[in-house]
């Protein structure tokens, strides 16, 4: 453990700590000053909808070397773009982030070529609100022909489904996105998750940088309200969490834990870059299995599959020839813990049923 690691250091000092330290090191360049509404309150990963996500989390080995960077993006506030082939555990470091610095549940926008910067930040559903007022001017029309009509009497009751406006106007039909939500000013970081970005759009990565940099981020729908109503509540990627917007913008406090994870299928452009620090996490050796095993599984399953003709040489064997996933080696060992093709004989067929290459031709 490092005297300066603030991720994965010593167990023995409280994340509050660590915590305050991280705050105290803020470069003057990278010092954001949202407010903090005290009312919002972020979900707490100790909560049972959030159990997978803490032991995903839990279950990740870091290397010194992953340490290193991490604690250097989180000092510097900047994003971390992790690189790698698939099933090495780039989307599983966030989730070790969190849990190990108890930020709350991670924030995570999947991302697709047809994805846009809007997407993340916040999702207006004008459609719904054009219905809704049809609906109100529809039943209002309706009221009054029937107030107008000679058998009404004073005292008539409104009719039972009756529309009124919605209390909350404009914020009923606003929701920030995962990356919008990440922004929200906060005591503590949160962690976005930005999953596959070399899948997106040519235009994206650029399109970030505004909001990577400043830390901040307009919702014109608001802005052209703000004169006549400053704040309002608007819906959250956190369910059944809303957050109060004022004139429009929203300004992180605690710069947030930006993770972005690339398979190395695309160039980013030279602006993107020298934005994020760089991490390549590379596929795990015969140890790092092993223990990957002996956390995830237990200490017998990992002895097993060490073994000098067991399914761990069976993995590495097949990866020269086809890339595979640490994921396969875990199904196949579970399989194996199950019952299934158990016989020494049958640990060829076992690797064939769940050791396929992700690409490329089957390693027989």
């Amino acid at each position: 453990m490092k005297d300066w690691w603030i991720y994965k250091g010593d167990p023995a000092v409280p994340t509050d700590r660590r915590l305050a330290r991280l705050a105290e090191h803020r470069p003057p360049w990278r010092v954001f000053e949202g407010k903090v509404d005290p009312d919002h309150k972020v979900p707490s990963l100790d909560d049972k909808q959030y159990a997978a996500d803490r032991e995903r989390g839990a279950g990740y080995l870091a290397d010194d070397a992953e340490i290193d960077l991490v604690n250097t993006a989180l000092l510097l506030r900047r994003p971390l773009l992790v690189t790698g082939v698939p099933g090495v555990g780039k989307s599983t470091l966030a989730y070790s982030i969190a849990e190990d610095l108890g930020l709350g549940p991670v924030l995570r926008w999947p991302i697709t070529s047809r994805a846009t910067l809007r997407d993340g930040l916040y999702r207006y559903d004008a459609l719904r609100r054009l219905e809704d007022a049809n609906l109100t001017r529809m039943q209002a029309t309706s009221d009054e022909q029937l107030l107008d009509a000679p058998e009404a009497e004073e005292g008539d009751a409104r009719p039972a489904d009756a529309v009124t406006p919605p209390a909350d106007g404009i914020g009923r039909y606003l929701r920030l996105g995962p990356l919008g939500t990440a922004f929200l000013p906060t005591d503590r970081p949160r962690v976005l998750l930005v999953d596959e970005i070399d899948k997106c759009d040519i235009d994206l990565p650029g399109d970030l940088l505004t909001v990577l940099d400043e830390g901040r981020f307009d919702i014109p729908e608001l802005t052209r309200l703000a004169d006549h109503r400053r704040t309002v509540t608007v819906g959250t990627e956190d369910p059944d969490v809303r957050a109060r917007i004022t004139a429009g913008r929203v300004q992180c406090r605690a710069f947030p834990v930006v993770v972005l994870t690339s398979n190395g299928e695309r160039e980013f452009p030279p602006a993107f870059l020298r934005r994020c620090i760089r991490l390549t996490i590379e596929r795990p050796g015969e140890d790092k299995l092993r223990r990957i095993i002996e956390q995830r599984i237990g200490a017998g399953a990992a002895a097993a599959a060490a073994a000098p003709d067991g399914l761990i040489s069976r993995f590495l064997e097949r990866r020269e020839r086809g890339e595979l996933g640490t994921d396969q080696l875990l199904n196949a060992v579970q399989l194996r813990l199950a019952g299934a093709w158990t016989a020494p004989d049958e640990i060829g067929q076992l690797a064939q049923a769940t050791l396929q290459p992700l690409s490329g031709p089957d390693a027989t």
